[in-house]
């Protein structure tokens, strides 16, 4: 029986609690009362975003650990995204960014930026097969259109319980070649208990360090009568997680320091400044200020299943690591038609800045993972992983956990970009 589970923090509903090594917690001992008001929580603390998103969603889903530190919030209405998380309960910084003043505004004909600390999209955006442009359009702002099913259209909750979220999806899409596309997309999202944490990354956490981990598993099942092939085209996953910059965030990328070819694709948005990207030693660093607007991608051939980066000021070590298939066909997501349908990129990292009128959508940074292009005969599936982990506390410890899972020290991080 599909169990549903919601948060309301005004009306006092129950709060989903989540820790595979405890019993949940009686959600009356929750920090957050009918009295707490967004006024008394600090803007950028979890508790204020909490409180700002269950007003707009009444489906909201909160996971969090037996002692109420690590949380991690749900949307439903708003495409399954995983909207933030904290490692230090209600009053914690909120690790996503969510883009206030889109709830509130006229639906955008092009694309609803609420924000999120993972999203589901699918590709490509341009290229042949496009999911982004009707056949035959020219590949240009005023054709571009990210199709509902991932922008504004709530998606259904399968089920929910003290572990994981289920979530899906059916939806028809036609991409730039006239093909057809009846797919079911589904995502299962599960809060990550300290003990998984050190087996997925191979570390051994210290007591005193504050952390928050998600897993999400991704799928897209061909629900239709046609195989999707090189001929008619196929869609891929694409995990987006982003992230609150600052003056001193750098995203960290470890390579393959010994394949043939280019490191990155750096020229997505225009070629990225030399002061901004910096390679050394099988590692790319790429400024996160939110202040240059920039993309890059990497290859299968150089690819690594991890990636994070380093906050100095707020002292926080994100990792992402996400599934990768090096001998995959990843689609070129490119706004052009003159390349390579499948020659395209198996991660991705942004850096938001302003536009040429001045305006901006952020500041915010990603860190983006694909899927390779799923060729799916009717009733088969595809999945994705991808998961987020933060951490905060005492600076050595989290350069030991640097070193350990990117190849670099907190310290060397911090060097790159310093003036």
């Amino acid at each position: 029986m599909i169990q549903r589970v919601f948060i309301s923090l005004l009306a006092g509903a129950c709060i989903l609690s989540c820790n595979s090594e405890t019993k949940p917690k009686d959600s009356s001992t929750d920090s957050i009362t009918e009295n707490t008001t967004m006024n008394e929580l600090a803007k950028g603390s979890f508790g204020y975003d909490v409180n700002f998103l269950q007003q707009r969603d009444s489906s909201l889903i909160v996971l969090k650990s037996e002692d109420g530190q690590s949380q991690v919030i749900i949307s439903p209405k708003y495409q399954a995204k995983v909207f933030t998380s904290s490692a230090d309960g209600v009053n914690g910084k909120s690790f996503g960014w969510v883009n206030y003043k889109a709830f509130d505004g006229p639906v955008d004909a092009h694309m609803n930026a609420y924000g999120g600390e993972d999203r589901l999209w699918l590709g490509p955006e341009g290229g042949v097969f496009s999911l982004y442009f009707k056949p035959a359009a020219k590949m240009e702002f005023a054709n571009w259109k990210t199709p509902a099913a991932i922008d504004t259209e709530a998606w259904s909750l399968e089920s929910s319980n003290t572990a994981t979220v289920a979530l899906s999806k059916n939806m028809t899409l036609t991409n730039y070649a006239g093909t057809i596309l009846e797919i079911q997309a589904h995502r299962a999202i599960s809060l990550i208990a300290p003990k998984d944490i050190n087996t997925d990354l191979g570390i051994s956490l210290p007591q005193g360090i504050k952390s928050v981990a998600f897993r999400t598993s991704n799928s897209l099942t061909n629900k239709g009568q046609n195989a999707w092939d090189e001929k008619t085209g196929a869609p891929c996953m694409w995990n987006l997680d982003m992230f609150t910059p600052s003056e001193a965030c750098t995203i960290v990328i470890p390579y393959n320091n010994a394949a043939s070819g280019k490191v990155a694709t750096t020229d997505y948005f225009g070629e990225i400044a030399k002061d901004r990207i910096n390679y050394n030693n099988g590692v790319l660093y790429f400024k996160a200020d939110g202040k240059s607007r920039g993309k890059l991608g990497i290859p299968p051939a150089r690819v690594k299943n991890i990636a994070g980066s380093y906050d100095g000021i707020d002292n926080v070590l994100t990792i992402v690591k996400y599934d990768i298939n090096p001998s995959g066909k990843y689609l070129n997501q490119e706004w052009r038609t003159d390349r390579a349908p499948f020659s395209g990129d198996a991660m991705n990292a942004y850096n938001d800045g302003p536009l040429e009128d001045g305006t901006q959508m952020g500041p915010f940074y990603e860190i983006e993972s694909v899927s390779p292009a799923a060729f799916l005969k009717p009733g088969d599936k595809l999945t994705h992983n991808h998961n987020v982990y933060h951490f905060t506390g005492d600076k050595q410890v989290l350069s030991e956990i640097a070193k350990q899972v990117l190849g670099v020290s907190v310290e060397e991080i911090e060097k790159v970009f310093k003036k």
